[in-house]
């Protein structure tokens, strides 16, 4: 078993992407993780299947749907010791006069107010001494046309890691973001031509992109007892990008 054993996790946005690397990493750790998805029915069985996580289907949007989650994570694994706020959604670009009502609104709910939703229910429900791992961008840093919505939407989420840090500290909850770079998921190649995918691993220092198991790996050191003393930051991702 790994460093993490006999944690309890909950993981939004688990199936893909992301979300179902940390899955795996956490769950190769010794964490007992229940995980989240929204649509994918067939990928959160595969990753039920390859990890032992435990999934239940959930749209973080919903309020209602929120609390149910929690308490089906409760009862498949106990009292939570980590949350890992990772659900979100990346529509269409579209420049600041082109963008619909619908597209605001449906970004917004999902990546601010579910999120917001997640940290109120971690609240009262992790155990003293737990964990809780929020998820922004680097677009947040690098404004770009066509970007502002998904862009407010994860400085929305930044804001409520550095506020929560602070209300969770007397109960030594740490609470702290990863704002990931270009990462190479199913997502980011459908939303981005080769050639700016190219463009974009050119742009690091390291010359590639990023991938879920580069995300995981920091979300499994901001779980374990080496993060105690890191609270309240947002942890840029990027691979040194220029």
């Amino acid at each position: 078993m790994g460093h993490l054993a006999g944690l309890t996790a909950l993981v939004t946005g688990g199936s893909r992407g992301i979300g179902r690397s940390v899955v795996e990493r956490l769950s190769a750790d010794g964490v007992r993780v229940v995980f989240g998805y929204h649509q994918a029915e067939q990928a959160a069985q595969e990753v039920a299947s390859a990890t032992g996580a435990h999934p239940v289907r959930a749209d973080i949007a919903d309020a209602k749907a929120v609390a149910a989650l929690f308490d089906q994570a409760e009862r498949a694994v106990g009292p939570l010791d980590v949350l890992v706020s990772n659900a979100a959604v990346w529509l269409p670009h579209s420049r600041i006069e082109e963008a619909t009502e619908e597209t605001y609104d449906r970004v917004m709910a999902v990546n601010a107010k579910g999120t917001f939703l997640t940290l109120q229910h971690a609240s009262t429900r992790l155990r003293d001494g737990g964990r809780v791992i929020t998820m922004s961008s680097v677009g947040v840093r690098r404004p770009a046309p066509g970007n502002a919505v998904y862009a407010a939407s994860k400085a929305a989420v930044e804001q409520f890691t550095a506020v929560a840090a602070q209300e969770l500290g007397p109960r030594r909850i740490t609470v702290n973001c990863i704002a990931p770079g270009a990462t190479d998921t199913e997502l980011l190649r459908q939303s981005l031509p080769p050639r700016l995918l190219e463009r974009a691993a050119r742009n690091t220092v390291l010359g590639r992109l990023g991938t879920g198991d580069d995300i995981a790996g920091i979300v499994a050191f901001l779980a374990g007892p080496d993060a105690a003393w890191i609270t309240g930051q947002t942890i840029s991702a990027t691979g040194g990008l220029l």
